[in-house]
């Protein structure tokens, strides 16, 4: 799969066992792809190396608020009508609120 913003595309790992939702990207250096969390409105970013960019979406992929470069051991509660949460490496999309991600399978 990949996630595509501006015709920019990023692998993208839909992230549906329990284990891969439970580590998302805890003890990842390097970052270079993207995870997709499905009903979630919420995350954090304890025991994680690096900061990343998130972006929390509605069902209909519509970005709703976005964090740029949020730093390790922070959370982020959760928010109305957010279902969907995709972190990717910092600074890969110029992203705008109120425009859609496209996820290609």
């Amino acid at each position: 799969m990949k996630l595509r913003y501006n015709n920019k595309e990023i692998k993208l790992v839909d992230c549906k066992s329990f284990f891969s939702r439970f580590k998302g990207f805890m003890f990842t250096k390097d970052i270079n792809y993207s995870l997709l969390f499905k009903r979630c409105n919420s995350i954090h970013t304890f025991f994680m190396f690096e900061s990343i960019d998130v972006i929390l979406c509605n069902e209909d992929n519509i970005i709703l608020y976005y964090y740029k470069s949020l730093k390790p051991n922070k959370v982020i509660l959760p928010k109305k009508g957010v279902t969907r949460v995709y972190e990717l490496p910092v600074g890969y999309f110029d992203i705008n609120i109120g425009y859609k991600l496209e996820v290609i399978e």
